[in-house]
């Protein structure tokens, strides 16, 4: 395929683009690499260019290895995936835009992300919408996920599945929260995301937005109180050694999504189109037990470093947040019925 190889059409959309010129050079460098490549084999295969963030470790990463594995299968080495991970070709909003001007095949990005392209995926960052974790892969895999991931592509961004990215819950280097009263005066560390700083206040918390590499510092010093995020990224960050409350309240779980742009999408056949969307649904299948593995793993990691691993009741919590829920509708009206199917599903 041309576009794979060439990318002509970057030339001239890059100028139209705002883009950080110096990281964009060096993203359009590392694609031209790689294409260079595999020119030798331009007749025999095509090459699906796939960047994401996330380490080779991660749960999610393991996920997308599945998805190229996968698909080299199904298509007999026709359609091979060339994954670019540790945020090699940027940002995952500057990925985004790479997709967009078809210079990029695929990525794999935050729904939080992505809901600033694509609206509709703005409701997963809604506090206790889901029941459980059952509960939200029905969502997900059922009618309302799969009509939510196709309203990306009149924004050039085709979603093809969900990866389980966890729920993030309340840790706090103090003062153990049991119920929502126990966050009044805390400053909790929240994402610069407006929906997470309006569901800390709603609660009684103090919302502060802080870059997560400033963060166990932050906490060690008592600049915030504590913060909030899934198991994994519990451990991983190492905030468990400051942070010994553990609260898993589960307040929100927004997933990954695994994007391809359209441009490459609308240049493939309908047999090529099939082989990748069942890869990907493989793929999700498999993610979902590198996850459940990765937080087993995580909760006793912390436990044995002496976390105290708090079970609420989330009625309390779900309950005082409402308002963040009213305030959404507010704002965006026409996704009302979205909400209530989801609560009633």
């Amino acid at each position: 395929m041309i576009q794979d190889i060439c990318y002509y059409s970057l030339f001239n959309d890059f100028n139209k683009k705002k883009f950080n010129r110096m990281k964009f050079k060096i993203a359009l460098i590392a694609i031209l690499f790689a294409a260079i490549s595999s020119c030798k084999n331009i007749d025999k295969e095509k090459v699906l260019y796939l960047a994401h963030t996330l380490p080779q470790s991660h749960p999610v990463h393991k996920g997308i290895v599945t998805f190229q594995d996968a698909l080299a299968t199904k298509s007999n080495g026709s359609l091979k995936v060339k994954i670019f991970p540790d945020a090699q070709l940027g940002s995952e909003r500057e990925v985004l835009e790479l997709l967009q001007i078809g210079s990029l095949a695929a990525t794999k990005v935050s729904a939080a992300t992505l809901s600033n392209f694509v609206p509709e995926y703005h409701i997963f960052g809604i506090p206790y919408l889901f029941r459980d974790k059952q509960h939200q892969f029905d969502v997900l895999e059922g009618p309302i996920g799969k009509s939510i991931l196709e309203k990306g592509s009149k924004f050039w961004l085709r979603g093809l599945c969900y990866y389980d990215a966890g729920s993030r819950s309340f840790y706090t280097s103090k003062k153990a929260i049991r119920t929502p009263d126990d966050l009044n005066g805390l400053k909790i560390r929240v994402m610069n995301n407006q929906m997470a700083i309006n569901m800390v206040n709603s609660l009684g918390g103090s919302a502060t937005p802080l870059s997560y590499s400033e963060l166990y510092t932050a906490i060690q010093q008592g600049v915030v109180d504590g913060a909030e995020n899934n198991p994994p990224s519990f451990v991983s960050s190492n905030h468990f050694e400051v942070s010994k409350y553990y609260t898993l309240d589960q307040h929100s779980s927004i997933p990954d999504v695994l994007l391809i742009g359209t441009k490459y999408w609308e240049q493939l056949s309908a047999e090529e189109k099939s082989w990748i969307q069942e890869a990907a649904d493989e793929s999700a299948h498999a993610q979902k037990e590198f996850w459940k593995e990765s937080v087993e793993k995580s909760m006793k990691t912390a436990r044995e470093a002496g976390v105290e691993v708090i079970i609420p009741e989330k009625s309390l919590f779900a309950e005082k947040s409402k308002s963040v829920v009213k305030n959404f509708i507010i704002q965006y009206p026409e996704m009302a019925s979205i909400v209530e199917q989801i609560k009633k599903q």
